[in-house]
């Protein structure tokens, strides 16, 4: 299927964009269209205009900004998957990449059309609400900060006014290590479950931070910092991992589609969580 008609613009400058998206009834930015363009095919979105800030330079840099990393809308997932500041101080975003899609998908989406997109199966979303990332948004009159956790809001539904656009993203430097955990039915696709965790061992042996968040299993990415706390203070072990991950899986309502029951997906996220926890916690190589 083609989509349906729609008009073109490319501005010249992110205040352009800007000025388009505050002027131009229906308009929706166009990134790296891996979302979009399919959507807009099968006739399940209808812009009225696309704004393709493909060309703007401005947001396509990885900066270290101290004790964070600030990475442009426009950065691509293999830039993300082959950045040394990436791999450095955001591992678990590198090993998350490499579940993304396939190749050809990846030289073209965006991290910023990822986190716009608010998919609740896709990692970075994820990843995202679990690291605690900063969102910078603008519009014409204003520039705003938004929390992940507070970005997201339903099935492809986020904060964002029809005037602003996904600049920037601040994700905090980290010294803990994690892992990444999915299903999916076949590789390349979408998660069924996706568990992804952050683990500070002591050299006691003793958790010192926990961190927890689950995609697919409901309509936005899923986090509980009570459950996290309940971590702390304990010895590492699989028996603590064993818990945690039992206690999640009764705190979810999975949600139930043609891919997967309810009960299925509450089975996976116990399985893929101990297995994520477990890996994150285990001592890594000097």
């Amino acid at each position: 299927m083609k989509p349906p008609a729609f008009s073109y613009y490319r501005p010249e400058s992110v205040a352009q964009a800007l000025h388009l998206l505050s002027t131009v009834e229906g308009a929706k930015i166009l990134a790296g269209g891996q979302s979009l363009i399919p959507m807009m095919n099968m006739r399940l979105a209808r812009p009225d205009a696309l704004v393709d800030i493909n060309h703007l330079t401005e947001l396509t840099s990885i900066q270290d900004v101290g004790d964070a990393l600030e990475i442009g809308a426009l950065v691509r997932h293999d830039e993300l998957l082959r950045s040394p500041l990436v791999r450095r101080h955001a591992p678990l975003v590198a090993q998350a990449e490499r579940l993304i899609g396939h190749p050809a998908i990846r030289s073209r989406g965006t991290i910023g059309g990822s986190l716009a997109h608010a998919d609740p199966a896709a990692e970075l979303p994820v990843l995202a609400v679990l690291g605690d990332w900063e969102l910078i948004v603008s519009s014409q009159t204003q520039t705003r900060t938004i929390s992940a956790g507070d970005f997201f809001l339903s099935y492809f539904v986020t904060t964002l006014a029809p005037e602003e656009m996904l600049l920037r993203i601040r994700l905090p430097k980290v010294s803990t290590y994690g892992h990444i955990a999915e299903y999916a039915i076949q590789a390349g696709d979408f998660a069924l479950t996706i568990a992804a965790t952050s683990v500070d061992v002591g050299p006691s042996g003793v958790v010192r931070e926990c961190r927890i968040a689950l995609g697919g299993v409901t309509d936005v990415p899923w986090r509980d910092k009570t459950i996290e706390r309940q971590a702390i203070g304990q010895v590492a072990q699989d028996s603590l991992w064993k818990d945690i991950s039992h206690t999640v899986a009764e705190a979810i309502d999975p949600i139930d589609d043609l891919h997967a029951t309810s009960a299925y997906r509450r089975q996976l996220a116990e399985a893929l969580l101990r297995e994520a926890l477990h890996r994150a916690a285990q001592p890594k190589p000097a």
